[in-house]
């Protein structure tokens, strides 16, 4: 299976936006033993979208398009997915339902341009956002998919473990189950880590699976991936079980979190679980 990875945003080319997510699919699509073989950013222009996506469904299976989703006038991938699949856009009744429930259960007036987000190519089919308000698309070209996923990172990731990839492993007919958990670390650099864990990292080594990869993410701080494969996801998760065990019995208590979890995510976790709260002010002196 031959994937390619198209960012979507003027702002992407400008500077204005560090293109993350690209590098992060990169990485997932190792992990499952997709070949990744091309990452393009284009800005927000019809025709140069077009002609991009064209290019990379040619060359590659899958296109994996981030960005362009939203409700505003230079949100336009989902016009160029038509064009490209030569089929109209279609307002489904269920995910315009769903973005007006969002707005209605925060109590804010829903800008009418946010049904924008429920018009979708004829024939696609709908990743559910469980997360905003623009969902994913899974659109069939011939024997070719192209996937549109919201750029906002944190609902591009769960919509591309949730659905995306188990689609392209069974595209690909690949019948195994590859599962992923990042242990987030701090207080310790990359080569402490490696050194604290050399023994299990030879022992991973001989066995094969699961793997395990270190990933500097300056003041986030160290994550420890780790990547096993097995005939089920449960039986995947069984293996990252134990070693997750095996790598915390040498790091100690400088796992803070996993996956998604981030420091201060933790800390609100902490003080909502002891009924606390947390206030902080930048300054008192008023600039004085």
């Amino acid at each position: 299976m031959r994937c390619s990875v198209v960012a979507i945003g003027t702002e992407l080319l400008l500077g204005q936006i560090v293109d993350t997510n690209s590098s992060w699919l990169g990485e997932q699509l190792a992990a499952a033993g997709i070949d990744s073989l091309f990452q393009v950013k284009v800005g927000d222009n019809l025709g140069r979208i077009v002609s991009t996506l064209r290019s990379t469904l040619e060359q590659t299976d899958a296109v994996i398009i981030c960005g362009g989703l939203g409700p505003t006038h230079d949100d336009i991938t989902r016009e160029a997915i038509a064009e490209i699949m030569g089929v109209e856009l279609e307002m489904n009744d269920e995910v315009a339902l769903v973005i007006e429930q969002m707005f209605t259960a925060r109590n804010r007036r829903m800008p009418e341009n946010n049904l924008r987000q429920a018009m979708v190519p004829r024939g696609a089919k709908i990743i559910e956002q469980r997360r905003g308000t623009a969902p994913g698309l899974i659109c069939p070209v011939g024997d070719k998919v192209m996937y549109a996923v919201p750029g906002v990172p944190f609902e591009l990731y769960e919509m591309f473990e949730r659905a995306i990839l188990p689609d392209l492993l069974t595209r690909s007919g690949e019948a195994s189950v590859i599962k992923s958990r990042v242990l987030r670390t701090w207080g310790d650099s990359e080569s402490g880590l490696n050194e604290r864990l050399v023994g299990v990292i030879c022992e991973l080594e001989k066995v094969g699976n699961p793997t395990l990869a270190f990933l500097a993410s300056g003041w986030e701080g160290i994550k420890v991936r780790l990547t096993a494969k097995a005939n089920t996801q449960q039986d995947a998760m069984k293996l990252i079980d134990v070693w997750d065990a095996k790598v915390r019995s040498e790091v100690g208590d400088i796992v803070f979190g996993v996956d998604a979890q981030t420091m201060e995510s933790v800390v609100l976790d902490i003080l909502r679980e002891k009924n606390l709260t947390l206030a902080v002010a930048e300054s008192v002196t008023g600039g004085l």
